[in-house]
């Protein structure tokens, strides 16, 4: 076939590709230190986002007392140290050049959580950036963009964690004038908030009990609902809500566990979990279905497992407490959130800087 008479000599085209293999070979790492888990991603870039290369996760419970004592714990943190000497490896022996790794509530509230942190580096060479609630909750947006539905016209992003619950409130009607997922451009919060409540530290707060678990569970939701407080621009979309124009994105692994249960799976399957719709009534039965059970019962259940039987109740409860709050008919599923933020933000070319979006208070923002 004859070479076009166009375009760069055939020297500097093979030296473009090149570069472009290059540039496409290069893995992309995030790290995930949470409040009950350890979580990796490895990723490189497509056109369309990313293609995971390696992935890992262990529970580690790293807030494991920290209520009681204001500290991690050496057993929580040799488990974590343990966990993030394995994601080391993993990133050795892939080569990964361009990595975020972030530790969220837990180092956020220890008292020796900088120490640790320290200790991580000196062990392990991984440097842990300690961030704050409000880059969680973007993150967690971020990670889940394509979860959003442009139909609607607004969304409430809803990420339980071990140690924290954040909530993201989105102007999907504003994102879809913008141009929406295609357009490119990251959607409109109109407010995010924190609660210092998770699985982990809800658990501890309110042990189960063999008796009255009823009361016990309600309880906790009432706890819930005690935490939250919604920032202004967050009320300003509450006539979106009631007038049934929203919807709500849960990135959790209560939320993927949840739908695993409403699907009766035998063993989690994320392709028929993640992006899973489900409706209200949906959500509540199958958190009804586990709130019936002890822990012997939910233990037995296909997602749910040994490891997730003792804190997936205070997931439900604050999943629950959430959807009183703002109530929603539909709620999306997403086996993704912060991680996947993570490697998208690492991965974005490189922009001038520009003016930036002027905050408002209450945690509102206008971009």
């Amino acid at each position: 076939m004859a070479q076009a008479a166009a375009g760069p000599p055939p020297a500097r085209q093979a030296s473009r590709r090149n570069r472009s293999r290059r540039t496409d070979d290069t893995v992309y790492g995030a790290i995930d230190l949470g409040t009950n888990n350890c979580r990796m991603l490895l990723a490189r870039r497509t056109p369309g986002g990313f293609r995971v290369v390696d992935a890992y996760s262990r529970i580690v419970r790293l807030g494991e007392g920290l209520g009681a004592t204001g500290a991690l714990s050496e057993a929580a943190m040799d488990r974590a140290v343990e966990a993030l000497g394995i994601c080391a490896q993993k990133l050795q022996r892939r080569n990964v050049t361009k990595i975020r790794a972030v530790a969220t509530e837990a180092c956020r509230a220890a008292a020796n959580g900088g120490a640790f942190l320290e200790r991580v580096k000196a062990e392990t060479g991984l440097e842990l950036d300690c961030i704050t609630a409000e880059e969680e909750a973007r993150l967690a947006v971020q990670g889940s963009l394509d979860l959003l539905d442009e139909a609607a016209d607004a969304a409430v992003v809803v990420d339980i964690g071990g140690g924290s619950t954040e909530m993201c409130w989105v102007d999907v009607a504003e994102w879809r004038n913008r141009g929406g997922f295609d357009g490119g451009g990251r959607p409109p919060l109109r407010g995010w908030s924190t609660m210092p409540v998770g699985v982990v530290t809800l658990s501890e707060r309110f042990p189960e009990p063999s008796e009255g678990r009823d009361e016990w569970y309600a309880g906790m939701k009432a706890h819930v609902h005690s935490l939250m407080n919604a920032p202004k621009g967050a009320r300003r979309l509450r006539p979106v809500f009631e007038a049934g124009m929203a919807h709500m994105v849960g990135t959790s692994g209560t939320v993927t566990s949840v739908a695993g249960v409403h699907l009766n799976l035998e063993r989690y399957d994320r392709s028929r979990v993640d992006g899973l719709w489900m409706t209200a009534d949906e959500t509540r039965a199958a958190c009804d279905r586990l709130s019936s059970k002890d822990a012997k019962g939910r233990a037995q259940e296909g997602c749910i497992g040994t490891e997730r039987a003792d804190l997936v109740l205070a997931g439900c409860a604050i999943l629950e407490a959430v959807m009183e709050a703002w109530p929603t008919e539909r709620l999306r599923v997403g086996d993704r959130g912060l991680r996947e933020g993570l490697l998208l933000n690492l991965m974005r070319k490189k922009r001038r800087r520009g003016r930036r979006a002027r905050r408002k208070p209450n945690g509102a923002s206008d971009d």
